[in-house]
């Protein structure tokens, strides 16, 4: 599909902007005056003839694809021995027959990662549906005659009758959780399909329903033995059928045990080494080259390394332009570098994404299963600890003894789910109340962000506070955070990432696996790692977690010290109107001081340095890249 991406425009699938009107003779897809008939793509998979659309046998039916559908080879079978005839020898086309066959349903009998629209010409009916669990964004808006879509926020905003106003309910979330939450848009009026839902447009109305849930109800399991073979087979399986590829394949390789799992797996059914490619840190605190080189030299791997060194200061504006709404996961910037080293050698990496969120990997899921045993404590004193642990966090690094006694106080403090927002949060309420103007604190009186973990909690079929919050990351900070990081990072480079832990063979399995097989006494992970013990090694299994993390309250305190004060107290920020300038210049003292603020002031530099990305003139952002404009008649 087409993307306003930079590099290698012509490679990069992505969904363009496709306007879809109402109209009576229900004519396919036609291009503006300024677009070529046709598609751009990645080409993974049937690099010869897989351009979009793609059509059924009498052109009554015309889709658009973005990502891969990795069983597509058994669903050809079948709508061949069907009778349909199919002019590709791709996933895109599957999409058009399925359709004719089993209409919404047919989401059903997907694997893989996606976002498509159907158009139906004879119902006058339009189908946009996204994967289980949000690996390909897809934004749309609509009005009583028209609806727009586009895998690229930056595309829809090429219309000149889409206003570009901030959606400050959108903002307030993005404050809380670094990342604009599914299904609002940084922008009012536009909206993300949520990750497992279809939407369809049939005569101007909508209807957006869910066609996939994780059931978290624990089954009996009687031999572990048994479930660890299992496991291994379904992760031999997962990642076997996303080695499929016309173009070169690796694998990131991070040291972690998920991604080291993908690598042993990939190596065990590969008959050439496996490429592999990890990003390193000169801060030996966030460094761990040397466990990934313990994975690669089992294996023998073509391994490749970088240092992440001091060249932020251009490539941060960059990285804005490429998010199309405001991110401010800084780990995004080790994911960009590992995409680009990555892309000079293959076109394919798999990653060990979702093991945590599927085993339990995450400490704070240890932490949330402790919790467990803090009795409910009466209001006056709860609101005393919150009080107290607020300000010593605040006022200590983030990595000292004090900042976490002082979260630990506000977590006790708070009801189950109220405790996980507080794990997950960066701007609480009360700093989002002090930094906000007053014309924006009192738009956004009463509007909890914590309501969407709440919700998500309360909605989980899981037995347990720990299947809970595993259930809430995985509707929430997975596809809200991760998967986009990975997603615009990897496509940013014309490189396509694949995740075998999110298949959702491997999800549904181990939402059914007891609280116990996931973490027990303080142990996280516990049935993945003595399912792939066998594969690792041993020293692997026992190194504390530590994430893609950077270091970035020194940052802030060194090199982006002079960019992080000019940007968020120059009159262009200040002119926006939204934060309050006293604020904002307390909290960059505060932290210059010693104080860790590095994860707000992140927020906000780059909410700041996104506003500056895109509001450059529209002919400038689709310059030389091929984002066209698509109408159904």
């Amino acid at each position: 599909m087409a993307t306003t991406s930079h590099p290698d425009p012509e490679l990069v699938r992505r969904m363009c902007d496709v306007i879809v009107h109402r109209g009576p003779d229900g004519a396919g897809f036609h291009s503006d005056e300024h677009a070529a008939l046709g598609m751009r793509r990645l080409a993974i998979i049937d690099v010869a003839t897989g351009d979009q659309p793609v059509y059924n046998e009498d052109n009554r039916v015309v889709a658009v694809f973005n990502g891969e559908i990795y069983n597509f080879a058994e669903l050809r079978d079948m709508l061949i021995a069907k009778g349909h005839r199919l002019r590709t020898a791709g996933d895109s086309e599957c999409l058009v027959h399925l359709y004719e066959e089993f209409g919404v349903e047919l989401v059903h009998r997907l694997r893989g990662m996606f976002a498509f629209a159907i158009w139906d010409r004879d119902r006058q009916r339009l189908v946009l549906a996204r994967d289980r669990v949000g690996k390909k964004p897809l934004y749309w808006r609509a009005d009583h005659s028209s609806i727009r879509f586009a895998s690229e926020l930056k595309s829809l905003a090429q219309d000149p009758g889409m206003g570009r106003e901030i959606d400050p309910v959108a903002l307030h979330h993005y404050l809380t959780y670094q990342y604009v939450p599914a299904p609002w848009s940084i922008y009012q009026g536009v909206h993300k399909l949520s990750p497992g839902h279809v939407l369809v447009w049939e005569h101007g109305r909508i209807t957006v329903n869910r066609y996939w849930q994780l059931d978290r109800t624990p089954r009996p399991v009687v031999d572990q033995w048994e479930e660890e073979e299992r496991l291994r087979e379904l992760i031999l399986d997962a990642t076997r059928i996303r080695m499929v590829s016309e173009r070169p394949i690796g694998a990131f390789l991070s040291g972690g045990v998920d991604s080291s799992a993908v690598v042993a797996a990939m190596a065990m059914q590969s008959t050439e080494p496996v490429k592999t490619f990890c990003i390193g840190f000169e801060d030996s605190r966030y460094d761990e080259r040397h466990k990934a080189r313990m994975v690669a030299d089992r294996y023998s791997t073509d391994h490749h390394e970088l240092v992440v060194t001091s060249n932020l200061l251009d490539m941060l504006p960059r990285l804005a332009w490429h998010f199309d709404e405001p991110f401010a996961d800084s780990s995004a910037i080790p994911s960009f570098y590992v995409a680009q080293l990555s892309r000079q050698h293959v076109t394919v990496a798999l990653n060990g994404d979702g093991g945590d969120e599927c085993f339990g990997g995450y400490q704070r899921y240890a932490l949330m299963n402790q919790a467990r045993r803090i009795p409910a404590l009466p209001p006056a004193l709860a609101a005393t600890l919150t009080r107290t642990g607020t300000l010593v966090s605040e006022r200590s690094d983030s990595r000292s003894l004090p900042h976490r006694l002082g979260r630990m106080m506000r977590f006790a403090a708070a009801r189950p789910s109220q405790r996980y927002a507080c794990l997950m949060s960066y701007f609480t309420p009360e700093q989002k109340s002090e930094i906000y103007s007053d014309p924006l604190r009192d738009l956004l009186t009463g509007v909890d962000s914590y309501r969407l973990l709440e919700e998500a909690f309360q909605g989980s079929s899981a037995e347990t506070d720990l299947g809970r919050v595993m259930d809430v990351d995985t509707l929430t900070y997975l596809p809200g955070d991760l998967l986009v990081k990975v997603d615009i990072t990897s496509m940013a480079n014309s490189l396509e990432a694949r995740s075998p832990f999110l298949d959702h063979h491997i999800m549904e399995w181990a939402a059914t696996l007891p609280s116990a097989l996931h973490i027990r006494n303080g142990q996280t992970k516990l049935l993945l790692k003595r399912a792939v013990a066998p594969w690792l090694p041993e020293q692997l299994l026992h190194y504390p977690k530590k994430g893609f993390s950077v270091p970035l309250a020194a940052w802030l305190r060194g090199e982006l010290r002079e960019l992080a004060y000019d940007t968020l107290t120059d009159g262009t920020a200040r002119s926006r109107g939204l934060f309050r300038p006293a604020v904002v210049q307390e909290l960059l003292r505060r932290h210059m001081d010693g104080a860790d603020h590095g994860a707000r002031l992140w927020a906000l530099l780059q909410f700041e340095l996104w506003n500056r990305a895109h509001a450059i003139p529209e002919s400038a952002l689709i310059s030389g890249a091929g984002c066209h404009a698509w109408q159904l008649r």
